[in-house]
């Protein structure tokens, strides 16, 4: 079989079918578009879960071409062509707006305006046709000033009222506007301090297109978040809003398994399907169990190229990491619970509501964990209704975002520790007192998210990062020392002061920290961990034993003289 391209940010359908990239077929959605006749549809799905392709799919399959061309062959063996002829002669029917917000993302409002009125500008000069169509010279002065973005702020306001009256009185059809992520602009400007100026404008933008427009066919929205119907879409009645929790069109956005396993079959990497569905599997749209395509996709790239390519986090630069970020910097005591018991794979339960706004982020933890729900760091297992309100057991849903809580959590340690004055534990340690170094390692444990599936590994990550910052003193893990390789090694180069060896352990139980202890501090003596310290010139050496239970410590010191 040829090879064929695999789609790696290639979002303009006609593009990628012409250029034979492969597909995986959601033409479907059209056929459900249709059965269900909605005026107005709002679909919040995750980044890069295929928003824009199919926004481009639909702009190919409805829109009458203008250069005498067709667009029919983009569809040739493809799903929509078996849904019968009631819905392939809605093919190339109608006028179509098609205009993405992503370039709304700026520093300043200033830029962001500048940057969605180039958007305009761009769609209307995608019909400048019209501009020997006019009855009237106000009219052409008027599409002729906005697809130069030369036009008054208040005409950019009604920009896409006027494009659909226009091009209703052209075609004689009603039109079909598309408008592609339209909550970036949004995100951006609350972050950037221009929230509310950006609101007014979006909400002004909107209701003139799909509240009071009589030249509407229907219009498609896309984003990551339902915002709030309050803040945004006033008064829209014919609004239908599609979100991860509603059971229909949940196969459109995202892989389904079949699709995964047709892709890896298709490749001749079949025997990578357990990898997969570990790494990028887990999330629920509805009722349908749907994959991180954009990870599948550069996941089966790598493979393709080599068959032992280790899976990786694809999806962990996108912007609602940074919600992740905040989640963590700003949990308390019981929150930090709540992370790690979801790192450990657990579940846990909170109420969602589907609408919101950006100021209401961080008015409460709940928020925080509404906005990674749906916006896929989250995933639901069951759901159930108490009196009027909806909760939702969450779990995370696959190893490549449990990849990303640990790597924030890492990295938000890390910083943190760069703030604290630890100079009383460092002291401690090289003094020997184990007592002083046990209390002030327990506050930092009692402060610290831990991930308790992998303990050892994190709690050999966490001291081994608490110490990183002993700038005078040389600290290696895992070095091959006598029989084996010790955990931590502290020392300096003075040769005066007796370096530390850390041997640590988990122990079972709270009672066994002791026991544990003394298990660190023998195996030191077994494995010979300090035989090699007499050659730097070192005359003594402090072994120390760590023992761990859950967010308790013990810590044991012997101080020993070397020969």
């Amino acid at each position: 079989m040829t090879y064929k391209p695999l789609p790696i940010g290639v979002d303009d359908f006609k593009d990628l079918i012409t250029k034979d990239y492969y597909y995986v077929d959601k033409t479907w959605m059209i056929k459900e578009l249709l059965d269900r006749k909605e005026k107005v549809n709002l679909f919040t799905r995750p980044s890069l879960f295929g928003k824009t392709l199919n926004l481009s799919m639909l702009r190919y399959f409805f829109e009458i071409p203008e250069d005498g061309k067709t667009n029919r062959t983009l569809f040739e063996d493809l799903r929509i062509l078996d849904a019968g002829e009631r819905y392939t002669s809605e093919q190339e029917q109608y006028p179509v707006i098609n205009l993405t917000l992503k370039s709304g993302k700026q520093g300043s409002f200033e830029l962001a305006y500048g940057c969605l009125k180039e958007a305009i500008a761009y769609e209307y000069s995608r019909h400048q046709y019209l501009l020997d169509t006019f009855k009237t010279k106000e009219e052409r002065d008027k599409f002729y000033a906005l697809m130069t973005r030369q036009a008054p702020v208040q005409d950019y306001l009604t920009s896409l009222l006027f494009l659909s009256k226009c091009l209703k009185e052209y075609h004689g059809k009603q039109v079909i506007i598309l408008i592609d992520e339209y909550d970036i602009p949004l995100e951006n400007a609350y972050y950037t301090g221009f929230y509310d100026e950006m609101m007014d404008f979006i909400r002004s933008l909107f209701e003139s297109a799909l509240k009071t427009n009589p030249y509407l066919e229907f219009s498609i929205i896309t984003g990551c978040l339902r915002i709030s119907k309050e803040s945004i879409f006033t008064g829209l009645n014919n609004l239908e809003m599609i979100s991860i929790l509603n059971e229909h069109y949940g196969e459109h956005f995202g892989f389904v398994e079949r699709e995964v396993q047709e892709m890896l079959r298709f490749y001749g990497r079949e025997e990578s399907m357990g990898v997969v569905k570990k790494w990028y599997d887990g999330y629920r749209f509805g009722n349908a169990e749907v994959y991180n395509p954009w990870s599948v996709i550069n996941y089966v790239k790598a493979l393709y190229t080599n068959p032992q390519a280790f899976p990786g986090a694809h999806w962990s630069n996108t912007s609602s990491n940074r919600i992740v970020k905040d989640l963590i910097q700003r949990a308390d005591f019981s929150v930090k619970g709540e992370i790690e018991t979801l790192i450990a794979g657990e579940t846990i339960e909170k109420q969602v509501h589907e609408e919101i706004t950006y100021a209401d982020i961080y008015d409460s933890e709940d928020n925080l964990w509404n906005f990674l729900f749906f916006t896929g760091y989250l995933k639901a297992v069951d759901k159930r209704m108490i009196e009027e309100n909806q909760y939702v057991t969450m779990t995370i849903p696959n190893a490549e975002v449990r990849s990303i809580y640990r790597n924030t959590i890492v990295n938000w340690f890390r910083d943190e520790i760069k703030t604290r004055d630890l100079s009383v534990m460092y002291q401690a340690l090289m003094a020997g007192d184990g007592e002083m170094f046990q209390k002030e390692l327990s506050v930092l444990l009692m402060n610290s998210i831990s991930y308790m599936d992998s303990r050892e590994a994190f709690y050999h990550g966490f001291l081994l990062g608490v110490l990183g910052n002993m700038r005078e003193y040389l600290v290696k893990s895992n070095q091959q020392a006598g029989l084996g390789r010790y955990d931590i090694c502290v020392r300096s180069l003075n040769v005066e002061m007796a370096p530390v060896v850390l041997e640590l352990k988990v122990s079972p139980t709270f009672k066994g920290m002791e026991a544990s202890c003394d298990e660190a501090i023998k195996q030191i003596h077994d494995k010979h961990y300090d035989d090699w310290l007499p050659e730097e010139g070192y005359t003594e050496v402090l072994n120390v034993g760590v023992a761990f239970f859950k967010k308790q410590c013990r810590v044991k010191v012997e101080r020993i003289a070397l020969e």
